[in-house]
């Protein structure tokens, strides 16, 4: 069973820019999907982006311009490149794996312990 671990995430001020890491232990990710996803304070979990990690492929919530979703076969992770971050994007991020790519949480099947990302006005 593969375990992935977030990290990347911190305190940053609205217009700036960070990157989440999502990197796996216990095994490779192999021909899985991998995606990110959120949740802020006293909201619903919410669907972020994910890849394909054979084929590269990608799939994004609809209103997600301002991020990019990218792996490195090599280090076997993930990465989640954020821009022009707002207030709003205030969340803790969670990294999952499952079996294709998809926006429904029930679709991923193992999940790290989250990285939180705080965005200042």
């Amino acid at each position: 069973q593969v375990q992935p671990v977030e990290s990347g995430g911190g305190l940053v001020q609205a217009g700036d820019s960070l990157r989440l890491s999502c990197a796996a232990s216990g095994r490779t990710f192999r021909h899985d999907a991998v995606g990110w996803f959120r949740r802020a304070s006293g909201k619903e979990r919410e669907f972020v982006a994910a890849i394909n990690w054979r084929s590269g492929g990608t799939y994004y919530a609809d209103s997600r311009g301002r991020f990019s979703i990218s792996r490195n076969n090599a280090e076997n992770t993930v990465y989640l490149q954020m821009v022009s971050l707002e207030p709003e994007d205030t969340a803790v991020y969670f990294c999952a794996g499952g079996m294709y790519v998809s926006g429904d949480a029930s679709h991923y099947t193992y999940w790290g312990q989250g990285t939180q990302v705080t965005v200042s006005s």
